[in-house]
């Protein structure tokens, strides 16, 4: 089962570069569902249809695409100019390396003498160890992306690190559910969103295809068992699924929140309450998209989220899998 998430987190795929991935997800879970689409902007949809005669639209939402780079400008000594995708932790990001996505490597540098509270995307640029502009535009292009370094690491336990857990954990969660489910009564959409870091683009379009009934976002969460959390405090590593209440992006359908928690208990999966103080997840696209929809959101905690090493514990990757398998047998 670990073979899958290690296969999806080492594949690049950053906002709006999503080709890739989404087709190594297509071809991971069809044989789960029963069609597997990929719509005009770059969204994989797998459908496993319902017997029911009066069935309902749930649709799980994950999203596909990573934080990165994308280069702006190549200097005369080849030094290359970059700007972000997405919300770039660049106390993190600071002297790592970096991959293209046509496989070429650099490393991230701030300016000399600058200040970690002044980092700032202007002040970073990247050195493929080249010493002219010519030899840079070899190896890279205006217009590409490239990210930091990907994969994962086993920690003690049941916990992981490495990147771009946010959000293959999620897509992994997807996956793993598709693969539990035998029969289901209502038409049940597994989506690996596209564009979310930048704007919950992809969920938009595929909220709007599809018209859910009840959407169901997988996402992690910033983790408050680090040392000085600012936030999250009661969401910690190992406690189990979090169910998410409300972000800076949406309150989450109330009775769905209860019926996760009532579904948690009597499967006897372990979960924690989620109340967010700020972000935003695909959750916010199903709810309002075209007539909207019932929404809510299955979070992982994860610790030191949009970081080259963010910390998962299995353990609650497991409890998210059984409360969405359960969710999709239940009357929501």
């Amino acid at each position: 089962m670990i073979n899958d998430l290690k296969t999806i987190m080492k594949i690049q795929g950053v906002s709006s570069r999503e080709g890739k991935i989404g087709a190594k997800l297509a071809e991971l879970i069809k044989p789960y569902t029963d069609e597997v689409s990929t719509d005009a902007l770059g969204n994989v949809v797998a459908l496993k249809r319902g017997t029911a005669k009066n069935k309902k639209k749930i649709m799980f939402c994950a999203h596909m695409d990573e934080i990165g780079f994308v280069v702006t400008f190549i200097q005369d000594n080849g030094i290359v100019r970059v700007t972000p995708v997405g919300g770039i932790n660049y106390v993190a990001a600071a002297f790592n390396r970096v991959v293209f996505e046509n496989g070429a490597s650099g490393i991230m540098f701030p300016e000399d003498k600058t200040e970690p509270k002044d980092y700032r995307p202007d002040k970073f640029y990247i050195d493929l160890g080249v010493k002219t502009k010519r030899d840079a535009e070899r190896k890279v292009k205006i217009g590409e992306t490239c990210a930091l370094v990907s994969g994962m690491t086993k920690l003690a336990g049941n916990k992981y690190s490495g990147r771009p857990f946010d959000d293959r954990i999620g897509c992994y969660v997807l996956l793993e559910t598709a693969k539990e489910l035998k029969k289901v009564k209502d038409d049940v959409y597994f989506v690996f969103s596209v564009q979310e870091e930048v704007g919950c683009r992809g969920s938009h379009a595929a909220s709007f295809n599809v018209r859910p009934d009840i959407g169901i976002a997988v996402d992690v969460t910033p983790s408050g068992d680090v040392v000085n959390a600012a936030t999250n405090p009661t969401v910690k590593l190992g406690d189990g699924a979090a169910i998410k209440v409300k972000d800076s992006s949406v309150m989450c359908d109330q009775k769905l929140v209860f019926d996760l928690v009532d579904l948690a208990k009597e499967n006897k999966i372990p979960y924690q309450m989620e109340v967010l103080t700020y972000g935003g997840t695909d959750t916010c696209s199903m709810q309002t998209v075209a007539g909207g929809s019932r929404a809510v959101c299955i979070s992982v905690p994860t610790r030191f989220c949009h970081s080259n090493n963010e910390v998962i514990d299995m353990t609650d990757v497991d409890a998210c899998v059984k409360l969405a398998v359960a969710a999709c047998g239940a009357e929501l």
